[in-house]
């Protein structure tokens, strides 16, 4: 795996996958009874904006940055605001990866389980989180450790899932986690990053989706400019199963602003869109 998330932390992608997150444990805290959150690819967890990776590309001055200077309108600041609270929680020059954004948002009762195979990274995850009694790292693949943690004892939780897509495969592996998922913890909450070059290619991926008739799936996807055949990261999405029954709404009133604010070129928008079985 030679994918490195210390290069893109904190941008444009970044935002949009963590005010989700941020949406989905909120609603989770509605009720007093604890929950888990897996995060099956967890990164380093905290990165500094000022490394020499996160310089290289400065991708995070049109992500992160970007948000937390502009002005939303109030609607959209209450629902934006449980993730710019984490993202204070790390200090200027720093950004945090969905763990410390998940951990910002936990409550004494609730817990949190990463997953990160690369050696270094999960070495650093662990010293992210050392004595920390909420938290356990497992330094193992995602894709296999996590099915195998479902159902947690609370019976509650979201899963995050967010893999590299370095080998063309992390697509299927996305469906085959989906199927299993909702077989073995029904009542789970799953997200599911993934990247927007081609509309084409992910437009087929989603009917493939639709067509497995989940019983309650949903997708949002954000474009900073218009997705074409180029290799380059033009927007992100996101498919969740079983989402709280708010969280349409909820994207309906974030999304418009955040895009528009978000945008790099021509072709930016969002789109929502309900995948369930009918």
């Amino acid at each position: 795996m030679n994918y490195r998330h210390a290069y893109h932390a904190g941008n444009f992608a970044d935002v949009f996958k963590h005010i989700i997150l941020a949406r989905l444990l909120e609603y989770m805290k509605v009720k007093d009874k604890p929950f888990r959150v897996f995060d099956t690819h967890s990164g380093i967890g905290l990165y500094d904006l000022g490394s020499e990776q996160a310089g290289k590309t400065g991708e995070w001055q049109s992500g992160v940055k970007r948000i937390m200077d502009a002005q939303p309108p109030a609607a959209v600041n209450r629902l934006i605001g449980p993730w710019k609270d984490a993202v204070r929680t790390v200090g200027e020059g720093h950004y945090p990866g969905s763990p410390r954004v998940a951990h910002a948002l936990l409550r004494k009762t609730d817990r949190l389980s990463l997953f990160e195979l690369h050696e270094e990274d999960s070495q650093k995850l662990k010293q992210e989180f050392q004595g920390d009694y909420q938290t356990r790292v497992y330094d193992s693949d995602g894709w296999l450790a996590s099915t195998g943690h479902i159902p947690p004892k609370e019976k509650r939780g979201v899963m995050l899932v967010d893999p590299p897509f370095e080998d063309g495969k992390d697509f299927d592996r996305m469906i085959d986690l989906l199927k299993k998922s909702s077989q073995r913890w029904p009542g789970g909450v799953v997200a599911l990053w993934y990247p927007v070059k081609r509309r084409d290619h992910t437009d087929e991926w989603l009917e493939t989706l639709r067509g497995l008739k989940f019983k309650d799936l949903m997708n949002v996807e954000l474009y900073i400019r218009e997705p074409r055949p180029v290799a380059m990261l033009n927007g992100c999405g996101m498919v969740i199963l079983n989402p709280p029954y708010i969280l349409s709404n909820e994207l309906h009133t974030i999304m418009p602003w955040l895009s528009e604010t978000l945008k790099d070129d021509k072709g930016w928008g969002y789109r929502i869109q309900d995948l369930s079985a009918k």
